[in-house]
């Protein structure tokens, strides 16, 4: 079943606009040699635990209004993550799944291009961020 970015039926207004795009979904783990000395903190400062639902973007989907915190569904998966960390400067198009320390998972993942669907509160507009 394709992942759809409208709910069925809310129970009540939902404050969000929902958006769809296909991007690159791979994952990755807050371990030194995959990011940094400080694996475990993110880019806007929030600090990653394992089990932690969040994604990194790659830069261009800042401009998007995939900023800090916001709520994103990938498709095929029940959960909803939060954006907490940017990627390189090199990606285009792609958001990485926090794994936590599970190197093996984050392999296991692989590379997929997937549907994601994510939300803009009504009342903002798109915001550019500071890179």
């Amino acid at each position: 079943m394709a992942l759809g970015c409208k709910e069925e039926e809310p129970k009540k207004p939902d404050p969000h606009d929902w958006h769809g795009l296909e991007v690159t979904v791979s994952a990755y783990n807050s371990v030194p040699w995959q990011t940094d000395s400080l694996a475990n903190i993110a880019a806007w400062g929030d600090t990653l635990k394992p089990g932690m639902k969040a994604i990194a973007v790659s830069r261009d989907l800042l401009k998007q209004g995939l900023g800090h915190n916001t709520m994103v569904k990938i498709d095929t998966m029940s959960d909803t993550f939060y954006v907490k960390d940017k990627m390189h400067w090199r990606w285009r198009k792609r958001i990485d799944i926090y794994m936590g320390n599970d190197v093996k998972k984050a392999r296991e993942w692989g590379k997929k291009k997937l549907m994601i669907c994510y939300a803009v509160h009504k009342n903002d507009s798109v915001k550019t961020e500071t890179e």
